[in-house]
């Protein structure tokens, strides 16, 4: 292709021949697509990783902790907890437990492993994610996020239901997994029977090792930890850069799908996109060209995978592609390292990510064609705003993306910039520890009785002013204001023991633990349920934006998005009847809201073991209009008891922007929200997300009085 210029050869550049001398071996281990048609055993035995399970073992048993690093595809993920079952570490109702930071890794990693063992998901092996728990008394191998195991050290402190605990994919630094290690290094000094094996795709082992290893003498033989390195399974990888900057990555990506697929040989394509709505663009915009394509030629079947994917979504993209086919998977940055996709030959990378960072705009250093370029950190402690936005991903993150070509067969990577931009990248991610707002972390440490959190040990400590700022100000001023601290800095009972219980953000989670003082606590529950999901609203492509929003006006209300979500529920529970033909009628997602009648049911269990009475302000105050008015109101001032710092004004030049009331931050409304083009003066939102600009979702209209009224220590006010 005349587009592509082929990188200098060179590692994470090029082509990849770090891995070249395996190619001979592997072709007799593995012949292209035959693979998948070898017995299940037969496909394990067959693993990178199958060679080394006596030494492994050997190492689990000798060390309280072992540092694995492999490629992905190895089978670390799959088989060490089947290994360590075999071997007995799951008897006497133990379990195996495995750590994923991504919830959709979890749950197909689980699916898989229950098919190996033979038994069915949720018997002998089982997941457990936020909201959903698919396990039983049998499970001896348990899949769960790195959120999730955290939360059960809040239950039980030394973990005793384990043998063995597994945090897998450990380089991705997410923020519960380093607060993970640091926890499970104080549990080892108190269980040292407790068994933790660190995984990782990086040669990043040496930090790893150094944190656990408690042996203070220089003879080796009394080291604690170890490290082991597995052989991969990795064919070399073509990478091609574009000659000049793409002004439309999306649309790029698009057409070398079908530059690919008129051009190359068998393989199926792997896309990297950064978020949903580009994943959604380009799965329908392939859809729709494949049309196009000759009879004769080779059909596209494209599949997206990201997180707010039903299980059943997700498994199709690891089903055999079809006979006659190309399979195209477009995907986060969740296909980097955290599931593996056989039948990958082709990558194409766009070269950013979505992630929660501060932006700064420096036209004189472009990344191609985004004037952009970023501080290193997600939360803002000056503002105590968090955003999500589009960044350039790290030297270390398009390493990994390319390698995923290289599974079964020699492959090509297509990064959607140029070199030049390839050598600006970070070598790096920053890990989510030093870029997240530790709010939520401060309140869950205190609830293990780590009231002093600066001498906590992390992997990688926050940077000094994070932390600092975290226990003097802005974190710990808003968890004071939420009540869920005392005087001197301890966690409130029962308040702040509750926010750090139940599994939602401290904001959130103040506004249902205060909607019995409302009575509005069942609307409260449906709403937050609501917020919980994703992407509430669907659309289809060949139907008008006037027919659209003909539709979502039944539901929609002035008084913003949190009582019209409450509209969609309530209006899919009654007149819909939980009905999947219904929500087709009115372009609204069945999945997502059948799973948040799922997540309401599972918070109210909450709500009552906190003996939060359930109310409804809804027949509190009837159904007449005055009474309807009273009950909305009474929602709405419950939402401000949790989200008064998330408080904004409208901007005094007339432009229908905002500015946040503490801190004068220029924010817009998302067009997708309700009060996107009315007159609004005073609000709360639930988050900030960065595109080209900085925008607010889910968006409450609110009087300004109830900010000093409900948050007297956040705010005065002045006539």
């Amino acid at each position: 292709m005349a587009f592509w210029k082929p990188g200098t050869v060179a590692p994470g550049s090029t082509v990849d021949r770090e891995t070249e001398n395996e190619t001979s071996e592997i072709l007799t281990v593995i012949a292209d697509q035959s693979y998948r048609y070898l017995s299940i055993q037969q496909q394990r035995e067959r693993l990178p990783i199958f060679k080394s399970r006596t030494q492994l073992l050997y190492l689990i048993e000798s060390y309280q902790t072992l540092v694995v690093v492999g490629q992905t595809g190895c089978g670390k993920t799959t088989q060490l907890p089947q290994y360590l079952e075999e071997a007995g570490w799951a008897t006497e109702s133990r379990k195996i437990a495995c750590t994923q930071p991504r919830r959709v890794a979890a749950t197909t990693v689980a699916q898989r492993v229950a098919e190996e063992v033979g038994g069915k998901l949720g018997d002998k092996v089982g997941y457990t994610i936020r909201f959903e728990d698919v396990t039983s008394e049998n499970t001896r191998i348990k899949y769960m996020t790195d959120g999730m195991l955290f939360r059960e050290t809040l239950i039980d402190p030394l973990l005793m239901d384990y043998s063995v605990i597994m945090i897998d994919e450990a380089h991705e630094r997410s923020l519960y997994t380093d607060i993970l290690l640091g926890v499970l290094k104080k549990i080892q000094k108190k269980r040292p029977d407790l068994r933790l094996i660190i995984s990782s795709a990086t040669l990043d082992a040496e930090e790893f090792y150094d944190f656990f290893n408690s042996n203070t003498t220089k003879d080796k033989t009394e080291d604690t930890s170890t490290i082991i390195s597995l052989e991969g399974r990795m064919y070399p990888v073509d990478v091609l850069y574009t000659t000049e900057p793409v002004n439309d990555y999306v649309e790029k990506a698009i057409q070398t799908v079908f530059d690919i697929h008129t051009k190359e040989p068998n393989g199926d394509i792997l896309i990297f996109m950064t978020g949903r709505e580009e994943i959604d663009r380009v799965v329908s915009e392939i859809s729709d060209r494949a049309s196009t394509l000759p009879q004769k030629a080779l059909g596209i079947t494209p599949l997206p995978i990201y997180a707010g994917l039903t299980t059943e979504e997700q498994a199709q993209i690891f089903e055999p592609t079809q006979h006659g086919f190309r399979k195209v998977i477009v995907a986060t940055n969740i296909a980097e390292a955290s599931i593996t996709i056989d039948g990958v030959v082709y990558v194409i990378d766009c070269g950013f990510v979505k992630v929660g960072i501060v932006i700064t705009y420096m036209p004189q250093r472009p990344f191609d064609s985004y004037s952009l370029f970023v501080q290193l950190r997600a939360y803002n402690p000056k503002t105590g705003m968090e955003s999500l936005t589009v960044a350039p991903i790290s030297k270390a993150s398009a390493k990994q993306r390319a390698g995923r070509a290289g599974r079964v067969k020699p492959g090509k990577c297509y990064r959607l910039y140029t070199e030049e931009s390839f050598m600006q990248l970070r070598d790096s991610s920053v890990p989510e520890m030093q870029r997240s707002n530790l709010a939520p972390v401060i309140l869950q440490l205190k609830a293990l009785g780590i009231d002093n959190v600066l001498r906590f040990h992390f992997l990688t400590p926050p940077p000094v002013e994070m932390m600092t700022r975290a226990l003097e100000a802005t974190y710990m001023q808003l968890l004071y204001s939420l009540k869920a601290l005392d005087n001197v800095g301890r966690l409130s009972i029962p308040l702040g023991v509750h926010l750090a219980e139940i599994p939602v953000d401290p904001l959130l989670g103040k506004v249902l633990l205060s909607s019995a003082d409302f009575h509005c606590s069942e609307e409260i529950l449906s709403i937050a349920a609501m917020l919980t999901v994703q992407n509430v609203y669907i659309q289809p492509g060949r139907v008008s934006q006037d027919a659209l929003k003909d539709q979502r006006r039944k539901f929609w209300v002035e008084e913003g998005d949190h009582i019209s979500l409450l509209n969609i529920y309530n209006s899919f529970v009654t007149r819909g009847k939980l009905s999947g033909k219904w929500c087709h009628e009115h372009y609204l997602n069945f999945k997502a809201l059948s799973r948040a009648v799922s997540i309401r049911q599972q918070l109210k269990k909450y709500l009552r073991r906190f003996n939060i009475p359930l109310e409804s302000c809804l027949e509190r105050y009837g159904k007449s209009a005055s009474g309807r008015m009273e009950a909305t109101r009474e929602i709405r001032r419950c939402i401000t008891s949790g989200y008064f710092s998330q408080a904004a004004k409208a901007d005094v030049d007339g432009s229908g922007r905002f500015r946040t009331i503490r801190d004068n931050v220029l924010l817009n409304i998302h067009p997708s929200s309700v009060l996107f083009s009315r007159n609004a003066k005073y609000v709360v939102f639930h988050e900030v997300v960065e595109t080209n600009q900085a925008y607010m979702r889910d968006v409450t209209v609110i009087e300004p009085e109830w900010l000093t009224e409900l948050a007297p220590h956040f705010y005065e006010y002045k006539k």
